[in-house]
């Protein structure tokens, strides 16, 4: 079953695949790549229809075929493998953070399959087990660049709804000197998204770091602030 599953999702994905799409893909990203060139519209709906197909097999033959996409270091395969342990967030359990955790340090290799799978499967699971947040601060130390952005990005989806301020900026806080951007544009999104809610928190904590906080950080941060608190973070004390 896994081998029908998989190879006719592939050839699925590769026959919807072009080559505007292919040398569009290539062209957006600083790492390298590998990727069939499908559109992303099509890749969702692909997963959709694969998924309608295993839906009913366990949880853990599930993530199972998740494992292999992931492990193909296919762009599409990956985002395939994101929607599918998403699809799951009914059933996760305390330990599947092992297998999650495992994921993004083996084979998450750019910041589309980071965010696609942080923002949901990892948002998804810690609003289900909130005591287990504090493992972020793991990831927030890791020499791996994708565990470090994996640190805020995971909370991005709770952050809109105003959710674990105190990790937010306890994350911030570990993550601000990084000198890696994807790791910057990482909390400085989140704090920007969490912003939306809690305006006057984030704006006091930028003020209390700008003087060494990274500017791509700072600008991501005050995206949505209104232009006087903009212009006060900005402005560096002489």
């Amino acid at each position: 079953m896994e081998y029908t599953i998989l190879a006719s999702l592939r050839e699925k994905l590769k026959a919807q695949a072009d080559e505007t799409t292919l040398q569009s893909g290539l062209r957006f990203f600083k790492e390298e790549i590998i990727v069939y060139g499908v559109k992303i519209a099509v890749v969702q709906k692909i997963s959709k229809d694969f998924y309608s197909l295993i839906q009913t097999e366990p949880k853990e033959k599930i993530f199972a075929y998740c494992e292999q996409l992931w492990k193909s270091g296919v762009m599409e395969e990956a985002i395939v493998a994101c929607n599918w342990s998403y699809a799951l967030r009914k059933k996760f359990m305390p330990d599947d953070m092992l297998l999650f955790e495992r994921w993004i340090n083996q084979y998450v290799s750019n910041w589309a399959t980071c965010d696609t799978f942080c923002n949901h499967t990892m948002g998804a699971f810690f609003e289900k087990y909130p005591e287990q947040v504090t493992i972020l601060k793991t990831f927030a130390t890791s020499p791996n660049r994708w565990m470090k952005r994996a640190a805020a990005v995971s909370l991005i989806v709770p952050a809109r709804k105003g959710l674990f301020g105190q990790e937010i900026f306890e994350l911030s806080t570990l993550l601000l000197l990084d000198t890696d951007d994807m790791v910057q544009k990482g909390y400085g999104w989140l704090l920007k998204v969490y912003s939306q809610k809690h305006e006057t928190e984030v704006f006091t904590f930028v003020m209390n770091h700008k003087a060494y906080m990274p500017r791509t950080a700072l600008r991501y941060a005050i995206e949505k602030m209104p232009e006087s608190l903009r212009k006060q973070a900005m402005t560096r004390e002489v």
